[in-house]
């Protein structure tokens, strides 16, 4: 395989997580992105930890679904994550006015 089959392989499998996205946004509540993943989920609890002088963030999702391309499965029922680094948690806002596409 040739780097440039990789990066068309790569490019396709992306371009359907996207279209993947798109179809599931609308049944979530929360986008929760960390420094690794992005998340959808329905339920988000988000508590600090200290530990000595270390401060960790552990968030803690049900119903999720996770932005990964090489996931055989995105869906997840439950996820923990623990880090060191920023979360941002926002809640979607679904409009009730839906425009059609032309």
């Amino acid at each position: 395989m040739s780097a440039d089959d990789l990066d068309e392989y790569e490019s396709r499998v992306e371009l359907e997580l996207y279209r993947e996205y798109k179809d599931v946004v609308g049944i979530f509540t929360y986008a929760v992105e960390t420094e690794r993943r992005f998340y959808l989920c329905n339920a988000v609890d988000l508590k600090v930890r200290t530990e000595g002088n270390d401060v960790y963030y552990e968030v803690s999702m049900a119903d999720a679904w996770v932005w990964d391309m090489y996931r055989p499965s995105r869906f997840v029922k439950t996820a923990k994550i623990l880090t060191f680094r920023d979360v941002s948690i926002e809640e979607i806002v679904h409009s009730e006015l839906e425009v059609p596409e032309k």
